[in-house]
């Protein structure tokens, strides 16, 4: 699986030029990558393979289909045994509206990204996630605005500790 685990200064610029732009073509990216076409589609069919790219996606904008609320939840559960925490995570699996599900520590056990189409709808997945087994409290956080939201991480950033 992992061809190549060193990341170099030009595996850095093709990832964090494919996690800007996923549909970047070769020949743009080995250009701004500085080495030709052949070599950089190599790199970044070592960079699939290796697990550093884990696939490719577009970012679609939640009011135009329809879902104009987000919120978050800090979930509570009535028992951190890996069973039940296990059952948790399973019981969301399958749940489209939650997008985000995230195991915590300090102040909850979970906390999880929800879309809602409005009011209503939010207020629904609420009850429907308060009457989750297990779920002994959940605090729901409303997002007023959101002034950042960057997917992936920060890959230039790190070249220069190396």
């Amino acid at each position: 699986m992992a061809q190549r685990v060193r990341l170099d200064r030009i595996d850095r610029r093709i990832l964090s030029d494919l996690q800007g732009n996923g549909r970047m073509t070769n020949v743009e990216l080995s250009r701004r990558a500085g080495i030709s076409a052949p070599p950089c589609l190599r790199r970044v069919r070592a960079l699939e393979d290796s697990g550093f790219i884990r696939g490719y996606h577009a970012d679609l904008d939640s009011a135009s289909l329809g879902f104009n609320e987000m919120f978050f939840a800090l979930v509570g559960l009535d028992s951190q045994a890996q069973d039940v925490l296990s059952a948790f995570e399973d019981a969301l699996a399958d749940w489209s509206e939650i997008r985000e599900c995230h195991m915590i520590r300090g102040g909850g056990d979970f906390l999880l990204k929800i879309v809602a189409r409005d009011k209503p709808h939010r207020d629904a997945l609420t009850m429907q996630l308060t009457a989750t087994d297990h779920v002994a409290r959940v605090q729901t956080l409303e997002t007023i605005r959101t002034a950042k939201d960057l997917s992936g991480v920060p890959v230039m950033a790190d070249a220069d500790a190396e």
